[in-house]
C-alpha cells in the first residue's frame, strides 16, 4: 500500500511563555524565559525552587465550569491546545465524517496531584471519601478522551506514554494513521501538568533537575555548567491531514510531515546509551522515509534537557546521524526557555519547527554562553539564527530509551 501524504493544518499551544500558538511564538521571537519561582506548592525543605508554570491559565476559557471540574491541569491544557489547533484547521465536522477523524494525545505522567490528594484523603478520612472522579482525572489517557469528546473526533483515540519522548511518537503514530488511511484526520500531541511535591522530589532524587536559583540560568542546554534540567508544564497540540482531504477543502498548509522514526536503547532506564546510536538511527529512519540527505537537514530541534548525559549522548547522535552535514546544521533547545515539558515536549516543539520553517527564524538557546568542549555543534547560542528552512528535525527522548525523531519539510505541492 502507497502512503499518503499528510500535512499539518492547525497549531495550538499552551506554555510557560504564552497560552496560545501566536503569544507562545512571539515569546519565542523575543527569547522570553518562562522559567521563576514554583508557585504550585510550598518548596520549603526541597532543594530546587524553580519550575516552568504556565501563567494566567483560566480553563472556564475553554470549556464549561462543569466539563473544567471533571479533568485536571494535564487534560485542560490538552483541550484548550487542541481546540486552538481545531479552529486554526478551520475544519468544519458537520462536513466530515466522525469516524475518519481521530485523536493520539498523550500524557507521561497523567496526574500526581490527584494521587496525591486521593493518598491524604483516606489517610485522613478512609477510603470511602476519595474523590469519585479520581481515576477519570488521574489517568494520562483522559487527554486524548476529553479531546476526543470536545472535539467529537469518533475515530482511533489512542495514547502513547513514553515519558519525555510522548508527543512525539504520538505525532509519529498520528502521521502513521493517515499514511495507511485510518484517518483523513488527526489531533496529536502531547500534555503533561506534574509541578507538584511527587514530580518534583521525584526527579530530584535521581538528581536529574537544575538547582541553580537563577531562572536565567537554570535551563542552560549543552552549556559547561549545566546541572539538570527545568521541570515544566503545558501542551502542544497539531492537525494532521491527508494532503487531498486538505486541498480539497481549501485548508491552509503549514508544513509537511515528511518522515518520523522511532528506535529504543535498550540499555539504561534513564541515561540514554552512550554512543548516541538510538537516537541516531531514529534520525536516519525519519531521513530515509522522507529521501532526504544529511545535507537537507537545516535545523534540529534538539531534546536538550541540560542534563550532561543527555546533551552529550545527542549531540554524538547528531553527528553520528548527519555525518559532516552535522558541521552545517543549526540545533537548538527550545528548553532553554520554557523547561523540560516532558510528556507535551514534543508536541511544542513541533509547533516550533513548523514555524521555523514558516518564518526562516532559529531561536537561540537562551541562558546557555560557553558551550561543553564535547559538545561542539552550532546551538544557536548568542544570538537566533535566520536563513530558509526547507527541513527540520525535532528529536525527543524518554526515560527507558525511547527514541523518536520527526522531519517537517516545506510545503510544495
Amino acid at each position: 500500500m502507497s502512503k499518503r501524504r499528510v500535512v499539518v493544518t492547525g497549531m495550538g499551544a499552551v506554555t510557560p511563555i504564552g497560552n496560545n500558538t501566536a503569544e507562545f511564538w512571539d515569546s519565542i521571537r523575543a527569547g522570553r524565559v518562562g522559567i521563576g519561582p514554583i508557585t504550585a506548592f510550598d518548596t520549603e525543605g526541597y532543594k530546587v525552587k524553580l519550575a516552568a508554570e504556565v501563567k494566567d491559565f483560566d480553563a472556564k476559557k475553554y470549556m464549561d465550569f462543569k466539563t473544567a471540574k471533571r479533568m485536571e491541569r494535564f487534560s485542560q491544557f490538552a483541550v484548550a491546545a487542541a481546540a486552538e489547533a481545531f479552529r486554526d484547521s478551520g475544519i468544519n465536522m458537520e462536513q466530515e465524517d466522525p469516524f475518519r477523524a481521530g485523536v493520539i494525545i498523550g500524557s507521561g505522567v497523567g496526574s500526581l496531584q490527584e494521587v496525591e490528594s486521593a493518598t491524604d484523603r483516606i489517610r485522613e478520612k478512609g477510603p470511602s471519601r476519595v474523590n469519585l472522579l479520581l481515576v477519570p482525572r488521574m489517568i494520562s489517557n483522559m487527554a486524548a478522551g476529553n479531546v476526543s469528546i470536545h472535539l467529537g473526533f469518533r475515530g482511533k483515540c489512542t495514547n502513547v506514554a513514553t515519558a519525555c519522548a510522548t508527543g512525539s511518537h504520538c505525532i509519529g503514530d498520528a502521521f502513521r494513521a493517515i499514511q495507511y488511511g485510518d484517518a483523513d484526520i488527526m489531533a496529536a500531541g502531547g500534555a503533561e501538568s506534574c509541578i507538584c511535591p511527587t514530580g518534583v522530589a521525584g526527579f530530584t532524587a535521581l538528581t536529574a533537575l537544575s538547582q541553580n536559583p537563577d531562572p536565567t540560568r537554570a535551563s542552560i542546554p549543552f552549556d559547561k555548567d549545566r546541572d539538570g534540567f527545568v521541570i515544566g508544564e503545558g501542551a502542544g497540540v497539531v492537525i494532521l491531514e491527508e494532503l487531498e482531504h486538505a486541498k480539497a477543502r481549501g485548508a491552509h498548509i503549514y508544513a509537511e510531515v515528511a518522515g518520523y522514526g522511532a528506535t529504543g536503547d535498550a540499555y539504561h532506564i534513564t541515561s540514554p546509551i552512550e554512543d548516541g546510536s538510538g537516537a541516531a538511527k531514529a534520525m536516519e529512519l525519519a531521513m530515509e522515509e522522507a529521501g532526504a540527505a544529511a545535507a537537507d537537514i537545516d535545523y534540529v530541534n534538539a531534546h536538550g534537557t541540560a542534563t550532561h548525559h543527555n546533551d552529550l549522548f545527542e549531540t554524538k547522535a547528531i553527528k553520528s546521524a548527519l555525518g559532516k552535514a552535522a558541521e552545517d546544521v543549526v540545533v537548538n533547545s527550545t528548553k532553554s526557555m520554557v523547561g523540560h515539558l516532558l510528556g507535551a515536549a514534543g508536541g511544542v516543539e513541533f509547533i516550533v519547527c513548523v514555524k521555523s520553517i514558516q518564518e526562516g527564524f532559529i531561536h537561540q538557546t537562551m541562558g546557555t554562553r560557553e558551550t561543553d568542549a564535547e559538545c561542539d555543534l552550532n546551538y544557536a547560542v548568542g544570538a537566533p539564527v535566520e536563513k530558509p528552512i526547507h527541513y527540520a528535525m525535532s528529536n525527543s527522548l524518554g526515560f527507558g530509551g525511547h527514541n523518536a525523531s520527526l522531519l517537517i519539510k516545506e510545503y510544495k505541492n
